[in-house]
């Protein structure tokens, strides 16, 4: 071989020997970086010509896939629509975007879930080309439904738990948005129907349930302080406490009255009566009496501050990392720089409703093949004991009291069936206007189901109230259970 025939076989070999390097590293060592990117259009448009797997509420689809007529691609469309809109999301072929469930459970509706191993191998086998899988949900259609038509388009959230599971009984976001809309072939009706929702003042693309802005939590909050009063060994439920109808934050010239600017009762009410009648004042001096720290630890052990998904990301509530003692009185009673989600608000209530018990909410009960077979389940996980079993029965007493007082604050969810509740009514800052919130669950022996409601002011109504505004729209949900409607 003279000297340019061996150049010219080197300079080939080097070039084979990198073409093959780099298609080595981009099909197998970069895939997954590039796959995952979400500059990446790729992988929601090959999806768009896989039969993509159902999601599935009490045996029926709340979103499915069927093929276009002529074509290798699937309509993804929504039966649900606008009721379940928070928990699926969408999936848009023609927008190269998916949200919610349908991103969150991506693996398994594209049918790459290790728990569909034996379908893919089917597939391989038979030529078939491969199939999603499903996902069916915890959630209760008759719960989903009754927060939706009680809330009634009013800005707001809901969520119901299973407190000795962490089931998700239901999740809704309003106002809300039809995902159908945005899942349509078409990509500028699709786009355009996007910039509208995403340009919408009500923001209804935003998940309140779980996300959004969080809220102020209000008074619903003194369930924790109450719970740090009881835990530090210095309070019971019959302790008397003082309650004027006003008091000077330390430090400030800044008053903290009472919402109705009384006293609270006689002026020194037990624990529980200052509960029933939540009394700011009452509240605020037991959280300095306390100290910071004892709130701090308290919401930390309820998951404040700490990442959750249920697979759908949560936002994480947060308690300010430094308080003074002027500002310990306003975070007792759920203002300040304290922060939630409706999710985290159920969460704790679940924990009262559950012996002290907190356990891990979650969406999908179980995932299934092409052929609706169950391929795997969820098993329930605990997270922790942020309180012990006697101050949670303390605290759910307490609640009771709430409801069943002539003087209690969550009148307007009482029933046939004993319930225990929280209200909450925070302040915005914006124009007046407040946030509506109850946490409440029946009061019997090991109840199925928590619910948490937090309804928005506006312009219509910027002052809203937890018992008149937000207990009818729990009141709905426990009723759908209680009842079995």
């Amino acid at each position: 071989m003279n000297a340019q025939i061996r150049k010219i076989y080197i300079v080939v070999f080097l070039m084979v020997l990198s073409l093959a390097m780099a298609a080595t590293y981009i099909q197998v060592l970069a895939a997954p970086t590039l796959n995952a990117d979400e500059r990446n259009s790729r992988t929601i448009l090959h999806a768009a010509e896989r039969d993509r797997g159902p999601i599935i509420v009490a045996g029926t689809a709340i979103a499915q896939s069927s093929t276009i007529p002529d074509s290798r691609r699937y309509q993804r469309s929504y039966p649900g629509k606008d009721t379940y809109a928070a928990i699926t999301g969408w999936f848009s072929a023609s927008l190269r975007s998916s949200t919610g469930l349908e991103s969150a459970a991506e693996n398994i509706l594209e049918g790459d879930a290790p728990s569909l191993w034996a379908q893919r191998i089917q597939n391989l086998l038979t030529g078939l080309e491969r199939q999603g899988g499903g996902v069916e949900l915890t959630v209760n259609p008759n719960v989903q439904q009754a927060a939706a038509s009680a809330i009634g388009g009013r800005k707001g959230a809901a969520v119901a738990l299973n407190p000795s599971t962490g089931e998700i009984l239901a999740l809704y976001s309003s106002p809300s948005y039809d995902p159908n809309v945005l899942s349509q072939m078409n990509s500028t009706d699709a786009l355009e129907a996007y910039k509208a929702l995403n340009d919408d003042p009500n923001q209804p693309l935003k998940n309140r349930a779980i996300a959004g802005d969080r809220y102020h939590p209000g008074s619903v909050f003194k369930i924790i302080t109450a719970a740090a009063m009881l835990e530090s060994g210095k309070y019971s439920p019959d302790t008397e406490v003082s309650g004027p109808a006003a008091i000077t934050l330390p430090g400030t010239e800044t008053s903290l009255p009472n919402i109705t600017g009384l006293p609270c009762g006689s002026g020194t009410p037990t624990l529980t009566e200052a509960f029933a009648r939540s009394c700011n004042t009452s509240f605020a001096l037991g959280a300095i009496d306390v100290g910071a720290d004892a709130l701090r630890d308290m919401t930390d052990k309820f998951g404040f501050g700490k990442p959750l998904d249920i697979p759908l990301p949560v936002t994480e509530s947060v308690f300010p990392e430094s308080v003074n003692e002027s500002q310990v009185g306003l975070v007792a009673i759920g203002q300040g720089d304290v922060a939630v989600t409706p999710l985290e608000m159920a969460m704790i209530g679940a924990s009262v409703a559950n012996g002290g018990v907190l356990m891990k909410p979650y969406l999908v009960a179980s995932v299934v093949n092409a052929d609706l077979e169950t391929q795997a389940t969820t098993t329930p996980t605990q997270l922790g004991q942020p309180i012990t079993e006697t101050t949670a029965s303390q605290l759910r007493d307490m609640m009771v009291d709430v409801v069943a007082q002539p003087y209690g604050t969550g009148r307007s969810v009482a029933m046939g069936t004993p319930i225990a509740a929280k209200t909450g009514t925070a302040e915005t800052g914006t124009d007046g206007r407040t946030i509506a919130w109850i946490v409440a669950f029946p009061a019997t022996e090991n109840p199925n189901i928590v619910v948490a409601v937090a309804i928005e002011g506006d312009e219509m109504n910027p002052y809203v109230g937890g018992g008149a505004d937000a207990g009818p729209v729990a009141r709905a949900m426990l009723e759908a259970v209680i009842n079995g409607e």
